[in-house]
């Protein structure tokens, strides 16, 4: 039995469309831009902050683990009163 191929032979049927999505592609490719906001260089900064905060929670961990952490009973109690009257 013998099959002829229809249409003109050695053609890729698929061709046209790579072709097509190629282009598309090409076209649709866009440069990539960023830009920092305000906000986000604030952040940076805040980094700072955050480091000067860490020494100070290493130095009440060092007082705790030594035990000569004192608690500010009156401090604790005037700011849960703060905090639950919305002050």
């Amino acid at each position: 039995m013998k099959i002829n191929q229809f249409g003109m032979p050695g053609m890729n049927p698929y061709k046209k469309q790579m072709e097509k999505q190629q282009q598309l592609e090409n076209v649709n490719k866009k440069q990539d831009k960023v830009e920092i906001s305000s906000a986000a260089k604030e952040m940076q900064q805040a980094n700072q902050i955050s480091k000067e905060r860490q020494m100070k929670i290493d130095a009440l961990k060092q007082q705790i683990q030594n035990g000569t952490y004192q608690v500010d009973k009156e401090a604790t109690a005037k700011g849960i009163i703060d905090f639950y009257s919305k002050k």
